[in-house]
């Protein structure tokens, strides 16, 4: 059962929900952590659930509030309004905020072992740019402000999920994942179905088939590179 805690950062203290790996109570070691990066909604319950769900597979999961560096306790939900607000506060938070808060959430579930980032949608740009930052191995799903950094080299893998009926990701956009990146460092992979289709919370967006196979994927590649 996951829980709130404080993490301190370089732009000030983020509360974040941290999940225990399953099987610590009996004894049994956490593969690694994963820092979960948020959509532009806050750790609301979807995000928390995610979390849950990779400690359910054994891995520490630490889900940091960005948010908490311009305005605590953030849970937004999907309407027109909601969205208009994430994003102006990820705008306010910023991709150098954001990295400040990975590289404090990694240091923290480092106790469990190696360290790789999951995020979702503004969530997944942020998981670029601290594998390029950082050097966090990380699964970047949806990220539609990826484009900008691909000139940028990685210091450590990515996997990309792409929805081929994502409007806001044109083929071509995903296509230069595949002609930027070196295909030793970057798999990139796309599903028949739209935006955030992992959010599982949404049916105008979740497609159940692509986000189980994305996550199959996605758990494949923690083994590898994490435990």
């Amino acid at each position: 059962m996951g829980q709130w805690i404080t993490i301190g950062t370089a732009r000030g203290p983020v509360q974040a929900w941290q999940s225990p790996p399953d099987g610590k109570s009996r004894g049994a070691a956490p593969k690694g952590g994963v820092v979960v990066v948020q959509e532009i909604f806050g750790v609301n319950a979807h995000i928390r659930s995610v979390a849950d769900g990779f400690a359910a597979a054994g891995y520490l999961a630490i889900a940091p509030a960005f948010f908490d560096l311009v305005e605590q306790g953030v849970e937004l939900d999907y309407g027109p309004a909601e969205f208009q607000r994430g994003r102006e506060l990820v705008t306010e938070v910023g991709l150098d905020g954001a990295l400040a808060v990975v590289e404090a959430a990694a240091k923290l579930a480092a106790s469990a072992g190696k360290v790789a980032t999951v995020g979702y949608c503004w969530g997944g740009t942020v998981v670029l740019r601290a594998a390029q930052e950082l050097g966090l191995p990380g699964v970047s799903y949806y990220g539609a402000r990826n484009v900008a950094f691909l000139d940028r080299p990685l210091k450590a893998p990515v996997v990309f999920h792409f929805g081929e009926r994502d409007a806001s990701i044109p083929p071509e956009a995903v296509q230069a994942h595949r002609d930027k990146l070196p295909p030793t460092l970057a798999q990139v992979f796309t599903y028949p179905a739209g935006h955030a289709f992992n959010r599982n919370v949404d049916p105008r967006h979740h497609d159940a088939g692509s986000a189980a196979l994305a996550q199959q994927r996605t758990l494949e590649f923690l083994r590898k590179n994490i435990g």
